[in-house]
């Protein structure tokens, strides 16, 4: 991996190390739809991350974290695939909530606080992955 390459990869990194802060903070202040679009965030970057690692070009232009685990080829379990499409779901209700804002209500702190776990996990696995 060239230089320009290594220091693409360190960007998507601190990028998602400042999100998943971020997306603590949100949570200890109970703004709790915007703590999940942060913890969606975290997850992107990190697989753009293993892109950039894997492919050595820019990673594609997508908030689909399955289709980005998919082109690191991930070997994953169901259970991940699916959490990482609940997830990506995060990005789009807490940016597009509808008239009712269903997804802010949905998002209770334990709703919260149990899908910010699961993304942590998924976070660890994915930073062994481009560590490896």
């Amino acid at each position: 991996m060239d230089e320009k390459q290594k220091k693409s990869v360190q960007y998507w990194l601190e990028s998602s190390e400042d999100d998943w802060k971020v997306a603590n903070h949100l949570f200890e202040k109970g703004d709790y739809s915007y703590s999940l679009f942060f913890g969606h965030l975290t997850i992107e970057k990190i697989l753009k991350a293993i892109y950039v690692s894997k492919h050595r070009e820019t990673p594609p232009y997508t908030h689909m974290l399955v289709y980005l685990a998919e082109r690191v080829s991930l070997k994953m379990t169901e259970e991940q695939l699916e959490l990482l499409e609940t997830v990506t779901d995060f990005n789009i209700e807490a940016r597009y909530p509808d008239e009712k804002f269903s997804f802010k209500k949905k998002c209770t702190r334990d709703f919260t606080q149990n899908y910010l776990s699961k993304i942590k996990e998924m976070r660890e696995c994915l930073l062994q992955q481009i560590q490896s």
